[in-house]
């Protein structure tokens, strides 16, 4: 069995309670879909804590750590301004180092037992987000819908597994769309067709719920696990932190 989690946003309760969770499953394998840092108040522990993941992909805001953040908005450049001083040589010199050098060092993709795994989309692997409405447009017949979605079927052989949007679903070829709610928190692809699915986000769910989300795949099928953690001590955190904008703090309390 392997565990996938992605978009762990710096948020150290939430990564904790979902280790917890793991290893109660008696897991030991991870593949993580990037975005280790931003939003959150604890990018430090959580990219030390990376380093032993199996596989590391890189998200847009591991990226824009690396470089410079492009199509970031205010309140999500605070905590990518301030989580780059966090990293800068100072006191902590040697250990930063070796934290950029793995953040440097991050995939794009990843293929494993057919399935290929990217931060975004095979189209654009950390920036791009395949979205309900693409699925839906594209079966309303909007042209650039169909487009986007064609491409990106094209992509790959059997399924994508993705993060990057926080919301957790599996998309058809046919575009059909489905939450994890819709399909109960499992689902076993059937041979010979095509999806994509995405795993939600450890720190920073937006489907409407507060709790931590990652995905089990066991063989071919794959289980959503939600988790409850200390919610009020990221707030709490990220609140205190005058150079992270609270709004990050609010849109984790709405799980929106």
């Amino acid at each position: 069995m392997k565990a996938l989690v992605s978009d762990i946003h710096a948020n150290l309760a939430a990564y904790e309670a979902v280790m917890k969770d793991i290893k109660s499953q008696g897991i030991n394998d991870i593949i993580s879909l990037g975005d280790l840092v931003g939003y959150g108040p604890d990018p430090i522990d959580i990219i030390d804590a990376a380093m032993e993941f199996r596989v590391n992909l890189m998200g847009n805001h591991d990226e824009a750590i690396i470089f410079e953040p492009v199509g970031f908005n205010y309140r999500a450049l605070t905590a990518i301004r301030w989580t780059k001083r966090q990293l800068e040589p100072g006191f902590l010199g040697l250990r930063n180092k070796k934290r950029l050098s793995f953040l440097k060092t991050l995939k794009l993709t990843h293929l494993e037992d057919g399935v290929m795994f990217v931060h975004g989309s095979p189209r654009e692997p950390t920036t791009e987000y395949i979205l309900r409405h693409d699925a839906e447009g594209a079966n309303q017949g909007l042209p650039e819908a169909q487009t986007k979605m064609q491409q990106i079927f094209s992509s790959f052989d059997n399924m994508c597994i993705v993060g990057h949007t926080h919301i957790p679903c599996v998309i058809s070829e046919d575009n059909t769309y489905r939450s994890d709610k819709d399909l109960n928190y499992e689902f076993t692809p059937e041979k010979g067709k095509k999806y994509v699915l995405n795993v939600g986000s450890v720190g920073q769910p937006r489907d409407g719920d507060t709790r931590a989300c990652y995905v089990i795949w066991n063989d071919k099928k794959f289980t959503w696990r939600r988790v409850e953690y200390d919610l009020k001590k990221t707030v709490a955190k990220i609140r205190a932190n005058k150079e992270i904008d609270s709004y990050n703090a609010d849109r984790l309390e709405r799980g929106m």
